[in-house]
């Protein structure tokens, strides 16, 4: 049974079977249900011109190789049967100029038919590219991206061979399926009827056997799919592999998978070749059998050799086409679960959307924060609130640390200051304005993050700083590094700023990348700016340097930071202690070393108990 179409009011959040379970998107296309290529309709309604010239090029075709029958009958009839030679010029002369007019037109309908499945396939890619950019955190919470990856890719390339190739040959072969019945017909009627006996016999166990081989080839291609996702996944790791002497069980699960992947490929190359030995069996017994029959009617004088020799013609043209039509609908259900699944991406609407008239946030930034009696749940976690009644207010150029437990709230606090999700109850403003009431952009834009973890793209230094600004002229990206201490290794880089930094930065270290990261801030020049446990992985050298730009950037912006180290909470102008979503304390350090509680204990276990006297010691 058909899968019922997407809703197209469709929520971001997808459906998730219990708290903190990730929503699972189906991997393979899953309907049969042809009506959602309709879909297709607007995105090749830009380009109906060239879809009108393919329609045109694709009947000028299937004309021309009907016509080639009448010509071959010409030829027998007028040439050969009448003896004289001028007949036999002039038919062959004909038959060559329909060959001719038959290139013409299956040149174009190539040609329009390949540029329309490119053309329409690249503003899918791109829709649902931009669909996906615009859907929130929440949304790849509770979504595997390599799931969303395969409908942009693997999803759309079914759709390209669908719209560059399969409608293309059913149309020409359902053209040909009508046209060479209605020729089979007016050539003799007795064989027609003769071949509409033999052609189910034929095709039957043609259609039967394909689809093994079809299953086949989908388990072939899964194996293949298999090894390579066991190689992506070891070669990433393979110094984890090396290091724990891994590599030999790891050669012996590859060779496995390798032998199961040519074991799936040799049940398909022998099905693939039983199936080409059926069909040349059928088809030319087949032909056989009318060459037969319509022989004794040529002897008889009930039909002529060339209208004998036009029906074979017609007869393996209208077999050719039952054959090729019925081995499109599968590939055309295959296009039809692939666009269900692409739809379904399309009509996913962000929750984070602009409203439809956004209040400006006021000129010039001051960034003062404040969150009123906020409680927020995440949507995979519905039973547990992230944050529970949190009130905060951090005043235009204060800087305030968040310290508490794992999984107190403290991240959350910067996602809802972000707006990846709004929270359920309660408001947060920036500078006075509602986050709901602004556009989210503006607001992102008034902001700065420098994560624990920074995220270096594959590209050079120059882009990688300028990421947070593209805008932004070389001598500011260059400030901007001096800024976070950048330039001292970047400049010692085999290209320098123009150096590619490796996949995710792997030609940096920690501190290297978090330097990067903090430029990054630097040239954004945020009113406010959140640090994210901007230092808790690096060594002591690297950290003293990365806090150095970092008080640098911090400067006298409003600052959010959540730290574990007690440099950056000794500095705090008030450090703020959450614990289950909650505001519990909140005070300078020595203050809330002498109260006792969370903190006190925090600071405990996180420092070195003379260390943390002295700290309290200097501050006092």
């Amino acid at each position: 049974m058909a899968e019922s179409a997407p809703s197209p009011h469709r929520t971001e959040t997808p459906t998730v079977s219990g708290p903190g379970r990730r929503g699972k998107m189906p991997d393979r296309p899953t309907s049969r249900d042809l009506g959602q290529l309709r879909h297709l309709a607007r995105f090749l309604w830009p380009y109906r011109l060239y879809v009108l010239g393919a329609l045109a090029s694709l009947t000028v075709a299937a004309g021309t190789v009907l016509a080639l029958g009448s010509g071959l009958r010409a030829l027998i009839d007028e040439g050969f049967g009448a003896g004289e030679g001028a007949l036999l010029d002039r038919a062959v002369v004909i038959l060559f100029g329909v060959t001719v007019i038959l290139a013409l037109a299956t040149f174009s309908r190539f040609y329009f038919v390949s540029w329309i499945g490119e053309r329409v396939v690249a503003d899918i890619r791109r829709a649902v590219y931009d669909r996906v950019t615009r859907l929130s955190p929440g949304f790849f919470e509770a979504s595997r991206t390599g799931e969303v990856l395969s409908r942009l890719t693997a999803d759309s390339s079914v759709l390209e061979t669908v719209v560059g190739s399969t409608v293309s040959v059913a149309l020409r072969n359902l053209l040909l399926l009508i046209g060479g019945t209605v020729m089979l017909a007016v050539t003799s009627a007795r064989l027609t009827g003769l071949v509409f006996l033999v052609v189910p016999l034929v095709i039957a166990p043609i259609v039967l056997f394909g689809r093994k081989v079809r299953r086949l080839s989908r388990t072939s291609q899964d194996r293949v799919a298999e090894l390579a996702a066991f190689a992506d996944e070891t070669l990433q790791a393979v110094r984890t592999a090396q290091a724990f002497g891994h590599e030999e069980i790891d050669r012996q699960r590859f060779a496995a998978r390798v032998e199961q992947a040519f074991a799936a490929a040799r049940r398909r190359i022998g099905a693939r070749a039983w199936l080409t030995a059926i069909v040349i069996l059928l088809v030319f017994g087949a032909v056989s059998t009318i060459l037969w029959i319509g022989g004794h009617d040529v002897l008889s004088g009930r039909i002529t050799a060339g209208q004998l020799s036009a029906f074979v013609f017609y007869a393996i043209v209208v077999a050719g086409s039952v054959g090729a039509i019925s081995e499109v609908v599968g590939d055309l259900q295959r296009a039809a679960g692939a666009m269900e699944r692409i739809v379904e991406l399309l009509q996913t609407e962000p929750e984070i959307a602009v409203p439809p008239q956004p209040k400006p946030l006021p000129e010039p930034a001051r960034g003062a924060v404040v969150f009123r009696d906020v409680v927020f749940r995440y949507p995979t976690r519905p039973d547990r609130s992230a944050l529970d009644g949190f009130d905060l207010a951090v005043a235009p150029g204060e800087t305030v640390a968040i310290v508490g437990p794992s999984g107190a709230g403290k991240t959350t606090v910067f996602q809802l200051l972000l707006r990846f999700y709004d929270p359920q109850s309660g408001s947060i403003t920036l500078d006075g304005v509602e986050l709901r009431e602004a556009d989210p952009a503006a607001v992102r834009a008034r902001i700065g993050l420098v994560p624990q973890e920074p995220v270096i793209f594959s590209a050079d230094a120059w882009e990688n700083i300028r990421y947070g600004r593209p805008d932004a002229t070389d001598e500011e990206v260059r400030e901007a590094a001096e800024a976070a201490h950048a330039t001292e290794f970047l400049d010692r880089l085999p290209q320098g700023f123009s150096t590619h930094l490796g996949e995710r930065g792997v030609r940096l270290s920690g501190g290297q990348r978090q330097r990067i990261a903090i430029a990054r801030a630097i040239l954004r020049n945020p009113a406010v700016l959140l640090l994210d446990e901007a230092t808790s992985a690096l060594d002591a050298e690297s950290e003293r340097v990365v806090q150095d730009a970092l008080e640098r950037l911090m400067g006298a912006r409003t600052t959010l930071v959540i730290a574990h180290r007690l440099a950056t909470v000794l500095k705090a102008d008030r450090i703020v202690v959450i614990d289950h979503g909650r505001v519990v304390a909140v005070g300078r350090h020595a203050e809330l070393i002498r109260q006792g509680g969370l903190y006190a204990r925090l600071a405990a276990l996180q420092f070195d108990q003379a260390e943390a006297l002295a700290a309290e010691r200097a501050v006092s």
